[in-house]
């Protein structure tokens, strides 16, 4: 049985990946400040009983090390975050702060117990800033400009875990993580424009599209994304690995699918569009069949239908 931790662990993606290692067999810790993340989530994990440990922790707190030192993980996924690209344009010091020294002290802990390896959540959306071919492959972030606080800080990230690989003994995989969406997506945030949309969509409520809804992302299914995250823990070494579906879907096409899927006839209301969001995004996620042997498998349409009823409570 392989000890893992897991940061940002009460999260959308945190808690569904820890169900995912622990019906795996794995040991489980997780860690999390509940900032944005939820009690609720962790239900279904504390169901193994003493096979899972929660710890209500900032990753920048003094305490990690010791509780690193108290559960000694093997391997550890990194996953809290600031993860807003527009709290990071209003308080870029809060983002570096939560994104760059909570890294930090996450790679020093781990560093510090002998663990085999950190598996990062980068970002599939920022890191490459606007890119000049689309999709855009793991090469793009060699050189570029991200747009925003955000974008920058998870840029840094990846340039500290390789001085980490090669200087201080511990392995990394980062997956560039595409717009992530499905059950448990926390509807009320601000990263969630499938979970927003939906449930707005639900209650009779016309959804919000800034600018003027061409804007595309690759959207990549929940289970898929966790997926590669497990995936992750024997391959891709070294190595920054797109996690998307290689589509571009604008956010006028989305407001369309989820009209059909909801029911919902109303007109959108149009706003204006915000600074610091990138004009159009797909991942070339050609590297991750030899890498991480994953690939997604999930339609968007079908995607989109099982995060409806989710929020329907079906």
């Amino acid at each position: 049985m392989t000890t893992v931790l897991v940061t940002g662990g009460a999260g959308f993606i945190g808690s569904q990946l820890a169900e995912r290692l622990l019906a795996e067999g794995h040991r489980v810790v997780s860690v999390d400040d509940l900032s944005t993340g939820r009690i609720a989530n962790l239900v279904e994990a504390r169901g193994y009983g003493k096979e899972f440990s929660f710890f209500n922790m900032d990753v920048r707190a003094d305490g990690l090390a010791s509780l690193f030192e108290r559960n000694r993980p093997e391997v550890v996924f990194h996953l809290a975050a600031q993860a807003g690209v527009r709290p990071s344009l209003e308080d870029p010091v809060h983002d570096a702060s939560v994104n760059i020294m909570g890294l930090l002290n996450v790679l020093e802990a781990a560093v510090g117990v002998g663990a085999r390896k950190v598996i990062y959540a980068a970002s599939g959306g920022t890191v490459y800033g606007e890119p000049r071919r689309l999709p855009v492959k793991e090469s793009a972030a060699q050189g570029s400009r991200p747009m925003s606080p955000y974008g920058i800080s998870k840029k840094v990230g990846l340039d500290y875990l390789s001085y980490y690989q090669r200087y201080r003994g511990i392995d990394f995989t980062a997956l560039g993580l595409g717009n992530v969406y499905g059950p448990r997506q926390d509807p009320t945030g601000e990263a969630g424009v499938v979970a927003i949309f939906a449930s707005q969509m639900i209650s009779g409520q016309a959804p919000t599209i800034f600018g003027d809804g061409n804007q595309t992302r690759d959207y990549v299914f929940i289970d898929d994304t966790v997926h590669a995250f497990v995936q992750a823990m024997d391959g891709g070494s070294g190595k920054l690995v797109n996690v998307g579906t290689g589509l571009e879907t604008s956010v006028n096409h989305l407001y369309r699918l989820l009209s059909e899927i909801t029911g919902f006839a109303g007109e959108p209301e149009h706003g204006p569009q915000p600074a610091g969001e990138l004009r159009r995004m797909a991942l070339d996620i050609s590297a991750a069949p030899s890498a991480i042997a994953w690939k997604p498998w999930t339609h968007l349409e079908d995607g989109l239908a099982e995060t409806v009823a989710y929020l329907k409570g079906i």
